[in-house]
């Protein structure tokens, strides 16, 4: 089987920007005992991070024990990731994420017409008390902000889809998929908050959640240049948007 590994979209001497495929870590753990994460491919192949070895910082613990990561995705979501090459650049990332500097959005497909076409989405988010491995809605949970935008219907002999462009305010775990099932529209393939039955069906379809990265902003730590980057959606999911019949030709999506 194929290694997987993530793609370089951008890289200077102060940060790099990567594609990250789905279904490779981010953060190893005790969980991932045995299987590569992204923070040990960085580690293995990227010249940055072998010079840091041996190096030690107090005051940028956070930065040497995510080796540069400055931000997460979930294991099965797909697109562009930050990594930070030193400790001051990390801190500036870190603190334009905690400002709500740097802009994300995300591309999903989700079950049914979602209404209206434009939205926001305030509900505060909390590790379930029934089940630690989830999230969901409950009031004395931290806040949390979605800004939704449905870009296309599709109405199929197997359902009614949407397709959506997700604008996160805020960064809870698990946050766009628990709004939207919130909402009544979980992601299409999400084992975890799709339902155990809907989701098996749609894994016959798509190998993994439909969630996807697909636009990064920041502010460039060194210099301040606004940098700004799209990643397409996947191959994957373009072959389940297919196999579903929303597709046709050369029609492509980006953000």
């Amino acid at each position: 089987m194929e290694k997987l590994k993530p793609q370089i979209v951008f890289e200077d001497k102060y940060l790099l920007l990567l594609d990250k495929p789905a279904g490779m870590v981010v953060n190893r753990a005790e969980t991932t005992k045995g299987k590569e994460t992204l923070q040990d491919w960085l580690e293995g192949n990227i010249d940055f991070w072998r010079k840091q070895k041996g190096r030690k910082s107090e005051e940028f613990k956070d930065f040497f024990a995510r080796s540069g990561i400055v931000h997460r995705l979930d294991k099965e979501t797909s697109g562009l990731l930050l990594v930070a090459k030193d400790e001051k650049v990390f801190a500036d990332l870190q603190r334009q994420f905690k400002e709500k500097e740097v802009k994300k959005r995300y591309l999903a497909l989700v079950h049914g017409q979602l209404v209206p076409k434009e939205g926001v989405v305030e509900a505060s988010i909390a590790r379930s008390p029934f089940n630690r491995q989830k999230f969901g809605v409950f009031l004395q949970g931290k806040k949390a902000k979605t800004v939704y935008r449905v870009l296309d219907y599709f109405q199929t002999e197997g359902g009614n889809f949407s397709f959506l462009e997700l604008t996160p305010q805020t960064g809870r775990t698990h946050q766009l998929r628990v709004h939207l099932k919130f909402l009544g529209h979980p992601v299409f393939a999400d084992e975890k908050y799709g339902g155990r039955k809907k989701s098996r069906e749609d894994r016959l379809l798509c190998p993994r959640q439909f969630l996807h990265a697909s636009f990064l902003s920041f502010t460039h730590p060194v210099g301040g240049k606004e940098m700004a980057f799209k990643s397409k959606l996947p191959s994957d999911l373009q072959i389940a948007m297919i196999k579903l019949g929303l597709l046709k030709g050369s029609k492509k999506y980006e953000c």
